[in-house]
């Protein structure tokens, strides 16, 4: 079957993709193209691009010291953050599929729900540095603190408030992969390997989960990825903008402050592609462990 024929025959799924497709390369993918030839110019989004070679990525690696610190900042984050929040995804995950449907959707719901209300005001309140914080109040009272912290203005505390929050909110969609790879295993697969010997939960991980869900689990490794090199509003709304002593200042902070503060859409652009090369690179990392071997 030529391709022609393959389109004709899947036509009413290809109509179905349509909007999305649409949407996602007018707003994805294009920006990304334009990015990398708008990086190697001068272009304040007024006047004509104004090409300057290589002087954007100089500047950034040889001249811009904030940079060089959110390199620093997002390579602790990313390093932290991407584990932890796939290990959470998987755990909880695994922890929920042997639930009824009722409960099950219900604690699918609970563990999602900060991935979309983002609830900033209310870690605000929590990590608040007067008397009234819940987190100083609480420390206060069983006498681990004498004094409040100020958690989200003390250069020593930022980032790992960033990082709690993070994490707090990676259960995306990565977690939905997951919780639905897990529903998809066939369960005739347990049975069959118990008849053969199988005696634990570990050998059910190791030899039928984990080769089944490769496909989710190479998903949801590039979702945590995605979600923890481009960190951002996480910061802006918590530490502030910039956090104290650029402390909490990621690379895609960086590119924020560039683009839509002083737009400079050069720079920003050779700062996200600067980013976009790491999480590449990272991707293929994570895609040669999960990815088929094909």
């Amino acid at each position: 079957m030529n391709l022609k024929e393959k389109i004709k025959r899947n036509m009413d799924c290809y109509l179905m993709l349509a909007p999305f497709m649409l949407f996602f390369t007018v707003f994805t993918v294009l920006p990304v193209a334009m990015s990398l030839p708008i990086g190697f110019t001068d272009f304040n989004m007024v006047q004509t691009p104004k090409f300057v070679g290589l002087d954007n990525y100089i500047t950034l690696f040889l001249s811009d010291k904030v940079f060089m610190k959110s390199i620093r900042t997002t390579i602790i984050f990313a390093f932290v953050t991407a584990p932890l929040s796939y290990v959470m995804c998987f755990l909880l995950a695994w922890l929920i599929s042997g639930l009824k449907r009722p409960l099950r959707n219900v604690l699918t719901l609970i563990f999602y729900i900060p991935s979309m209300a983002n609830l900033y005001a209310v870690w605000r309140i929590i990590f608040s540095g007067d008397m009234n914080g819940w987190l100083n109040s609480f420390l206060i009272d069983i006498g681990f603190l004498q004094s409040p912290v100020q958690w989200l203005t003390d250069s020593r505390y930022v980032l790992g408030v960033a990082i709690v929050v993070q994490l707090w909110i990676s259960l995306g969609a990565g977690f939905l992969a997951l919780s639905a790879g897990f529903r998809s295993i066939d369960k005739s697969l347990y049975e069959t390997a118990y008849i053969e010997g199988m005696n634990s939960k570990w050998q059910e991980l190791v030899y039928i989960v984990i080769p089944c869900m490769k496909p989710q689990m190479l998903f949801a490794g590039i979702m945590q990825i995605v979600s923890s090199f481009t960190a951002d509003s996480v910061v802006r709304e918590l530490v502030g903008f910039p956090s104290t002593d650029y402390k909490a200042h990621t690379i895609m902070t960086h590119a924020f402050d560039y683009g839509w503060v002083r737009f400079e859409m050069g720079y920003a652009s050779a700062i996200c592609t600067v980013l976009f090369v790491v999480m590449f690179v990272c991707s293929r990392f994570v895609n040669r462990i999960f990815g088929s071997e094909r």
